[in-house]
């Protein structure tokens, strides 16, 4: 989608967009009830893009009366699974139409390099939508095995009012891992994006309703998490709220949920996923590759970014040689510059969250061999040099904190089972790589690694088809992607008969 894309043109499309910064609820945008706002800027250049509607408790009862309202009138719900299918396609349709426009607010607003939004993040958020409008009505309830004066049915039915609150790093594309299902299912959502990036949310808003999607079915309430995000939480209307974001704030949900009507929670938190390295991988270059991606794509700020490189003693140096040489490559800079590879951070005090850990890490022993430094200073933004660690052992705050920057450390190890152990030596089990040419190797060791996502001799998160999620602090409760997502968004039901 670049090849025909410069930065002169990319700059000239952004300066001729025009934002939707009210919030969406009931098919309308409306500013906020209180009437307050609060600012969204460009992380790169620390200038203000617009003002954004700032939603609150009352807001949050206007969008859940509408949700509620639309999902009992069955308007959307007790649609035929064809019907709906259809009404998603046209909205993927949409999406793609304006592909470009999307990818630009996404780079604005959170600093992404727009080659990323171009060829990733926007191509996925289609193929999200499209994969769950194709597969809800190919999905099949149940009949279990009785007698035959007996008919016993297993159903699952849409759970109604869905809360979906969103992170910052992905914006169109984690809105959509929870919209893709939840509608697809029969329910109705309220979306609370990121409070700093709320611009492509409501954009997909009014493409939903474009669409053909019911008014009601999808609202967007943008707003902070301690006001619009705890309302939700606390709703005693709505049934569930699927949450992307760190554990701090997960483990918040869960309070709320204690707290009102015991409301389903599902959670995909934080990460500090390895990526082991065994001493028999002979093609090093490949694993430098994947490695520097792991660590660095999306400036590190991904929930399952390898940030720990836990590498066999006898190619640590010749690895590490690699990495440094295959990083420097990394341009750092503006991300509406198709040669971006890394942006800026999301704001000014997450920029200096990662570099007082980097200061943390240097002042526990461990040696920075590239970056570690704040960059591109005249710009005004908020950038990090990609910044590489050797000499780290598992016990170092860079090694057992989620940075959520780019930032790699470099753990050694003996044998097999010392990888193992330094890998799932951490609160945290959403993803981990492993590199190996024994296939025996991989089959072992990827059963014992304690992550919800192994991905063996690359860096993947599986595909659309593929459940995402993690064990332990990294999250509970519930899969995004694959068939597997669906079974969240619904309740199942009995349904027992006595023949005649």
């Amino acid at each position: 989608m670049t090849k025909d894309l410069t930065a002169d043109s990319i700059q000239a499309i952004a300066g001729g967009l025009t934002y939707r910064t009210e919030a969406f609820i009931g098919g309308q945008f409306v500013g906020s009830a209180s009437g307050e706002v609060f600012a969204t800027e460009n992380p790169a250049t620390g200038q203000r893009l617009a003002q954004i509607a700032a939603c609150d408790q009352e807001d949050v009862d206007r969008a859940v009366a509408s949700a509620r309202a639309a999902f009992e009138s069955g308007v959307w719900a007790s649609q035929s699974p064809s019907d709906r299918k259809a009404t998603l396609l046209k909205f993927a349709d949409l999406i793609e139409g304006n592909a470009t426009e999307l990818a630009v607010l996404d780079a604005l607003e959170a600093g992404k390099p727009i080659t990323d939004c171009l060829e990733i993040d926007i191509p996925e958020t289609i193929g999200c939508i499209r994969w769950h409008a194709e597969a809800v009505d190919k999905l099949y309830d149940q009949v279990s095995p009785t007698g035959p004066e007996h008919l016993g049915l297993i159903v699952r039915e849409p759970i109604g009012v869905v809360g979906a609150v969103v992170p910052w790093n992905f914006p169109a594309l984690m809105a959509v891992w929870k919209l893709g299902p939840a509608l697809a299912s029969g329910n109705s959502v309220l979306l609370k994006p990121a409070e700093q990036t709320s611009l492509s949310a409501l954009r997909l808003a009014e493409l939903a309703a474009e669409a053909g999607l019911p008014d009601g079915v999808l609202n967007v309430v943008p707003g902070f998490g301690e006001t619009a995000g705890a309302a939700i939480g606390r709703h005693m209307d709505v049934d569930m709220v699927a949450f992307t974001g760190s554990t701090e704030v997960g483990r918040y949900f869960l309070q709320y949920a204690a707290e009102s009507n015991l409301k389903r929670i599902t959670l995909e938190c934080g990460g500090k996923s390895p990526q082991v390295v065994m001493a028999d991988v002979a093609d090093l270059d490949s694993v430098a590759e994947n490695a520097v991606n792991a660590a660095f794509w999306n400036m590190g700020e991904n929930c399952s970014c390898g940030s720990r490189l836990i590498v066999h003693r006898d190619v640590r140096d010749a690895l590490l040689e690699k990495i440094v040489a295959q990083t420097r490559a990394w341009t750092v800079g503006d991300p509406l510059d198709p040669a971006t590879k890394i942006g800026s951070m999301i704001e000014r005090p997450h920029m200096e969250k990662v570099l007082s850990h980097i200061r943390a890490g240097q002042s526990e022993g461990a040696k920075v061999v590239l970056g570690g430094n704040q960059t591109c200073q005249d710009s005004g933004g908020y950038f990090v040099e990609a910044t590489i660690f050797d000499d780290v052992n598992n016990d170092m705050s860079i090694a057992r904190e989620e940075i959520f920057g780019p930032v790699l450390s470099t753990i050694t190890f003996d044998d097999v089972d010392d990888a193992i152990r330094i890998a799932n030596d951490t609160s945290y089990g959403l993803a981990a790589s492993l590199y190996t040419d024994n296939v025996h190797t991989a089959h072992r060791v990827a059963r014992q690694l304690k992550a919800g996502n192994v991905s063996v001799n690359c860096y993947s998160e599986g595909d659309m088809s593929t459940p995402f999620g993690g064990y332990k602090e990294s999250g509970f409760g519930g899969r995004d992607n694959g068939i597997h997502a669906h079974d969240q968004y619904t309740e199942t039901k009995t349904i027992w008969m006595q023949l005649r």
